[in-house]
């Protein structure tokens, strides 16, 4: 490992550091608003109640298998894919939780309250740290990205979990959670932006975060959507979009090659 890249991962955890204790000096505990369960598409079809917003998410399920048998399969064992067996690890976790997410996304949007939600956001913190982490073995060391992984999880779910319990003591507090949900995020960028790539692909995980902030965006705009017509709403195109940038992530390693 060089010097610059020695000095980058300083500044990497320096800013880490920095971004946790700028939201919890700056920011009071605040609880889920009861408005965020309120979607604006709630139409019942074939019996399924709020069926746009449950449906939707069968494209995590279809890229989630899909990766897991890519994962299985004899293409993730050809020359380039994985230079180092254990880089394997945090995708195999990545595919696991968007599978999961699938199944959890539904459950929670069949009836929207926070008791549910806490089973959209434990599976959804697993992807988000599995792909963390198979980044960080690539742009850093694999070491990094393999010893990060499990504290990656424990953190992420743990953050999940504190949430939810302060929730149920009438004293919500959601800022372990939005650090741990979007600090990755960021950092992403930042290994992006800063170390070099060890694989092809780049520009596919450049789509991938880049669909996951049209997501995001859609989120807010669900009624504005909506009110396109009355056919789709936002929420329901965040899940389409969303799935569009994991699949993206699939095809980034369906086809990588060891950097030149």
């Amino acid at each position: 490992m060089t010097r610059a890249t020695r000095l980058r991962i300083a500044l990497l955890g320096i800013a880490t550091i920095i971004v946790v204790a700028i939201v919890f000096t700056a920011f009071d505990p605040f609880p889920q608003p009861a408005w965020y369960h309120q979607f604006v598409d709630q139409r019942e079809m074939f019996r399924i109640p709020n069926a746009m917003n449950v449906v939707s998410n069968l494209p995590f399920l279809v890229v989630g298998l899909g990766g897991l048998m890519f994962m299985a399969g004899e293409q993730s064992r050809r020359p380039g894919v994985f230079l180092e067996p254990r880089e394997r690890w945090p995708y195999l976790v990545y595919f696991i939780g968007l599978a999961l997410t699938a199944l959890g996304s539904a459950y929670y949007h069949a009836a929207p309250d926070n008791e549910r939600l806490v089973w959209d956001r434990l599976p959804l913190m697993v992807t988000f740290m599995g792909l963390f982490a198979g980044v960080l073995a690539e742009r850093i060391s694999v070491s990094v990205g393999i010893w990060s992984l499990i504290p990656l999880l424990a953190a992420a779910t743990g953050s999940v979990m504190q949430w939810h319990l302060s929730e149920r003591a009438g004293a919500g507090d959601m800022r372990f959670y939005l650090v741990m949900q979007f600090y990755p995020i960021l950092a992403l960028l930042a290994l992006l932006a800063f170390f070099p790539p060890k694989y092809t692909g780049t520009s596919d995980l450049i789509g991938s975060l880049s669909a996951y902030g049209i997501a995001k965006a859609l989120e807010a705009l669900d009624k504005q959507v909506y009110a396109q017509g009355g056919y789709i709403s936002g929420h329901t195109l965040k899940h389409l979009v969303a799935g569009l940038g994991a699949y993206l992530i699939l095809f980034m390693l369906q086809r990588r090659k060891p950097a030149a």
